[in-house]
């Protein structure tokens, strides 16, 4: 019995210090879909994507109205039309949406590419403004995914000050 006793005041003892460390803990969350979102470096880098892409966004609607009026055209006239020219009118319009098609794939591509080399240094910039954060206020623990998370713990408003700030 004396031993009983002995053994369950080691566990109380042991769960006390284990609570006293736990509340020690300093955890972290930041929303990385704010920082894409509403930092300062992601809305130069959108406007900057723009200007970028902005030529071929262009060229690709000039090429869609060509493309709207050369069916247009095709639709008004295939029946006074003799069998030869309408089939190169057909032929021309299958051509011209093959090369619309194909301009906009990668248009999409060349766009998605750069926009996520943009985002990389972006979260490359904001992964080293977290370590700062969390060295600076002895943060244990910062994540960046959570199912829940309450708002005392966000540090996200920070990460987006330091990144518009330059640090």
């Amino acid at each position: 019995m004396k031993h009983f006793y002995s053994t369950l005041a080691a566990l109380m003892l042991l769960f006390v210090t284990v609570a006293v460390e736990a509340a020690e803990f300093k955890i972290g969350f930041v929303d990385v879909e704010r920082i894409r979102r509403e930092s300062a470096p992601a809305e130069r880098a959108s406007k900057q994507l723009e200007k970028e892409f902005a030529p071929r966004a262009q060229e690709l609607q000039r090429r869609e109205a060509q493309v709207k009026a050369l069916q247009t055209e095709l639709e008004k006239e295939a029946v006074t039309m003799g069998e030869s020219d309408r089939r190169a009118k057909e032929q021309e319009l299958a051509r011209a949406n093959v090369d619309f098609q194909r301009m906009q794939r990668e248009y999409r591509e060349d766009l998605n590419l750069r926009r996520n080399q943009e985002l990389s240094t972006l979260f490359e910039r904001a992964d080293r403004v977290i370590k700062q954060i969390a060295d600076a206020e002895k943060f244990d623990l910062i994540l960046q995914d959570a199912v829940y998370r309450s708002p005392r713990i966000d540090i996200t408003d920070k990460v987006i000050k330091a990144l518009a700030e330059g640090k």
